[in-house]
């Protein structure tokens, strides 16, 4: 069934994307940034305006809401979701985005900083885009289509449902999350009041697929209490916390087990941060594997690296914690296989050929799906996300729209 549909999602992209909406993971309120419900405000303020009568931002920065059941069939109810929150990795602030309509092919380069380059070499997906018209930043900045780009197409195909009555579907839940990219997207969720049976995140890349699997994660935390002494009269006593670092994530692998040397299902351990004195030092680091096994033996090396380098230092203590994050939902989604089967219909009725496939990474979905909702998740065509060459195309937008109200309608017909 062709959708006669009037989309205005990228219009409302261009919009978003100018609000900085960066989280912080160095900030222990929720959202850790005030500056992200400037955008939950916003959304809030549009999905009223649609007519949706409980469209609120809460106190937490999470946006709710509701598009009412037109059907007399007892049809599961099913949410859609994304994420305000850009992420730390690169400044979100004075986005200046830019469109490149009717691309042609070859490279691109980003007006304000001629030396970032969106080079076809090393964005294959650029290939299928001719004809396209492709939105990047100026390249001072990321873009934010991670996540505001699936923000768009959810607003875009609610205003269709609500503007054509004549669209059959169920109860469609909306919900907008801060705090995603640090790791905190479902903390303060209130899934009682959100009432979905099922639930998307619109917040894959390349334009058909869907996601049912993600990485597990943990985080580690290696604490190093060395020994101090004055620099003049350290011989024989100094034990050098920094240094003890520093020899620690020398010995990790270099050649395996990294984010720069894996792909596919190969898992990693990733430092991402140090810091100290003489005295004290710590290091934090990520562990990513789609097996808790596989996570286990990453942690069993980590612990292995540590006890080996601290041998040189007899007089100095180290402590390893080690938090959970999030599991792979594939094991949640996999006992109700209708939730995928019916995405994979919607990307074929939108046009597109569907790919299922697994996430280097995680979305909200991971722990929603922990939580006891289901929740794949499902291409919003951004691209090299988390950096100054982030790009998506307004075509690819416009079918994840469309996407959603099949998926809509397909919930409906099946019930």
């Amino acid at each position: 069934m062709a959708l006669d549909f009037k989309h205005n999602v990228t219009e409302r992209f261009l919009r978003y994307v100018v609000i900085d909406t960066q989280s912080d993971p160095a900030s222990a309120t929720c959202p850790s940034t005030e500056k992200q419900k400037n955008l939950g405000r916003l959304l809030a303020a549009e999905l009223k305006a649609m007519g949706l009568a409980d469209a609120h931002l809460d106190e937490h920065g999470y946006v709710y809401a509701t598009i009412p059941a037109n059907t007399s069939k007892k049809v599961p109810v099913i949410c859609f979701c994304s994420h305000m929150d850009t992420s730390p990795d690169c400044s979100g602030a004075n986005v200046k985005p830019q469109m490149v309509k009717n691309y042609r092919g070859g490279d691109i380069v980003l007006p304000a900083d001629p030396t970032q380059v969106i080079r076809v070499a090393e964005h294959p997906e650029l290939a299928n885009q001719i004809g396209h018209d492709i939105v990047t930043t100026d390249g001072t900045t990321l873009l934010g289509a991670d996540n505001k780009a699936g923000i768009a197409e959810i607003m875009d195909a609610a205003e269709f449902l609500i503007r054509n009555p004549g669209i059959r579907h169920g109860t469609i839940k909306i919900l907008f999350t801060p705090d995603e990219e640090i790791g905190r997207g479902v903390d303060k969720a209130d899934l009682k009041k959100l009432g979905a049976d099922f639930a998307y995140t619109m917040d894959g890349e390349t334009a058909g697929t869907i996601e049912d699997e993600t990485f597990s994660a943990d985080g580690a935390r290696i604490t190093i209490q060395g020994v101090s002494a004055h620099p003049g009269f350290a011989k024989g006593r100094m034990e050098h916390a920094i240094k003890i670092a520093s020899a620690i994530v020398d010995r990790l692998p270099k050649d395996t087990c990294s984010p720069e040397t894996t792909e596919g299902r190969e898992g990693f351990l990733h430092p991402t941060g140090i810091d100290g004195a003489l005295e004290s030092a710590t290091i934090d680091l990520i562990v990513r594997d789609f097996t808790e096994q596989g996570l286990k033996q990453k942690e069993a090396l980590l612990q292995s690296i540590v006890q080996d380098v601290m041998k040189d230092y007899p007089r100095s203590t180290y402590r390893i914690e080690v938090k959970p994050q999030y599991r792979n939902m594939k094991g949640v989604i996999d006992r109700h296989p209708e939730i995928v089967d019916y995405a994979i219909e919607a990307i074929r009725r939108a046009g597109l050929t569907p790919v299922k496939s697994s996430i280097r990474g995680g979305t909200d979905g991971s722990r929603l799906s922990a939580l006891g909702l289901p929740c794949p998740n499902i291409f919003a065509g951004e691209h090299a996300f988390h950096s100054r060459l982030e790009w998506v195309s307004r075509q690819d937008m416009e079918k994840a729209a469309e996407t959603i109200v099949h998926l809509a309608m397909i919930w409906e017909e099946r019930a």
